[in-house]
């Protein structure tokens, strides 16, 4: 007897990843992310077959929004933004389940209409159905939102069995380490743990998840990544954009909030954390837990390891741009940081004596993400003699983006009758190699949300550990206000403090 006889539980599951029936609750339906990454990430999910075969999509939100209308509004941001063409015989699938409620996130009989709703596609599927809450709406209403989900039952709804609701959460998660704790109590008096999916998009991304690959299924690597044979990593984020018209958002938020705490930070635990005793999802973010404890402590004072620096007029992308202070919501004595490198300590067995930089900022020369290890250079005996040696030290970077990948820098004889060198790079490009349709991350992060999968979200001690690094920097800024400020031209690499911060290593930021 087949196995989907035996078990009804089985029956409908995707036959790709096993997503059972599911509805997806999306809060903040009608907001940016949600046009820009979630309905395209629903419907290309829908194109590939990878969606269960009952699957309800269910938009959230203040505004009155008719279902017809709201299938009309995610056609539109599929033809916009999704990587695929609309498809009319995909959408309609997935139109057809497609609905709105209209209610306050701080309304109790929403919710209730909401559980209503819920429980309607239930009787009419005819069998039990996870719910996936995605909170995509500002932080200031996650608690009310969290808090009606707990009251109105739906955040126990199937709890103990195979298809109990789960809710994802978007970034920012808090402000600080007492604000990160907070909302970590407020899950936690609503949600148990393995319900939660605190999402970060980066880590949806191939090149991130390749790390694992290349650093655990690599002989040639996993014996070198170690402080014998590495030298320094840097870990770059840099945007070529300025705060344009989230002025207002960004004077609450700054660097740090904004790119570091979150992502940069899982990078950096995912590039030096210790191989797991398995790809479970706890196996993995247990190891970074360990990791990002091991970070010692930051200096913030001069001479210290963190620098910071607001952007100044200049050229990108060949145009005359403002810098920041002249940009519109910005306080002309605003302390606010675009970029920000940090020089990181990790104190473990592994690392000793390895320094981590990261650096992140607007306005910088142009948009790259990549992770670049740095191997020691060899004994200078052979290759030492003259110029006739043009040799680089072997770096392996990660490209994240905006074109996903990795190279490896070699040294090389140059072809003659004389032994000359210089560095060669090879490259490796997931455009080239597999195709230029990679699925993108939000399709990645939901799917395994659907299927229970948490390998690539941030568990709740992960983010308080995360918060508890850089918290104290946030402090001694506040308390500094603009002393220690420094300043770089728009379209450059950056500021001279974050220079001096490498310099007294004796080594220097790459250009990717």
């Amino acid at each position: 007897m087949a196995d989907t006889q035996r078990h009804p539980f089985l029956q409908g599951l995707s036959k790709h990843r096993g997503a059972p029936p599911t509805v997806v609750v999306i809060f903040g339906a009608s907001g940016d992310l949600t046009a820009r990454k979630l309905i395209p990430a629903v419907y290309n999910l829908g194109h590939d077959n990878l969606l269960p075969a009952e699957f309800h999509l269910v938009g959230y939100g203040r505004k009155a929004i008719p279902d017809a209308e709201f299938r009309t509004l995610a056609a539109a941001a599929i033809r916009e933004f999704s990587r695929r063409e609309l498809d009319a015989a995909v959408w309609d699938r997935i139109a057809a389940n497609t609905t709105y409620v209209a209610g306050g996130y701080d309304e109790r009989a929403a919710f209730d209409r909401l559980a209503a709703h819920i429980a309607a596609i239930e009787k009419k599927t005819g069998r039990e159905v996870q719910v996936l809450f995605y909170i995509s709406t500002p932080p200031s209403v996650f608690a009310p939102i969290l808090d009606n989900l707990g009251a109105s039952g739906l955040a126990a709804k199937h709890l103990g069995r195979p298809h109990h609701a789960k809710v994802i959460i978007e970034k920012p998660f808090g402000r600080d380490l007492d604000s990160a704790r907070q909302l970590n109590a407020t899950i936690s008096a609503v949600f148990e743990e393995h319900q939660v999916y605190r999402i970060d998009h980066y880590l949806g991304k191939e090149t991130v998840q390749d790390l694992l690959v290349q650093r655990f299924a690599n002989a040639i690597f996993e014996p070198l990544w170690n402080r014998n044979y590495i030298d320094s990593v840097q870990i770059t984020v840099a945007e070529e954009v300025g705060v344009g018209s989230r002025g207002g958002y960004y004077e609450q938020s700054g660097c740090l909030r904004d790119m570091i705490q979150n992502h940069t930070m899982q990078l950096v635990a995912l590039t030096a954390m210790e191989p797991p005793v398995s790809l479970d999802a706890e196996a993995i973010r247990d190891e970074k837990v360990k990791l990002l404890r091991a970070i010692q402590p930051l200096a913030t004072g001069p001479g210290g390891d963190v620098a910071r620096a607001q952007y100044a007029a200049g050229l990108s992308a060949g145009k005359a741009v403002k810098g920041y202070l002249e940009e519109e919501g910005i306080a002309a004595d605003s302390g606010t940081e675009t970029y920000v490198a940090l020089r990181l300590s990790i104190n473990n067995w592994r690392w000793q004596g390895v320094p981590f930089y990261l650096r992140s900022g607007k306005r910088m020369a142009r948009r790259v993400s990549e992770i670049a290890v740095n191997f020691k250079r060899p004994p200078g005996t052979l290759f030492a003699d003259g110029d006739r040696f043009n040799l680089a030290g072997n770096t392996l970077s990660f490209q994240i983006q905006p074109d996903e990948g990795l190279s490896l820098i070699l040294n090389a004889k140059i072809p003659g009758l004389e032994t000359r060198t210089q560095p060669v790079k090879m490259s490796f490009r997931y455009a080239t190699t597999f195709g230029s349709n990679t699925p993108e991350a939000y399709e990645r992060l939901l799917l395994d949300a659907m299927i229970g999968d948490g390998t690539l979200f941030i568990r709740g001690d992960e983010a308080e550990t995360s918060w508890k690094l850089c918290t104290p920097i946030l402090e001694a800024w506040a308390a500094d206000g603009r002393e220690g400020m420094d300043s770089y031209p728009a379209g450059s690499w950056g500021p001279a403090n974050a220079d001096a911060l490498l310099a007294k290593r004796h080594h220097v930021w790459r250009q990717p």
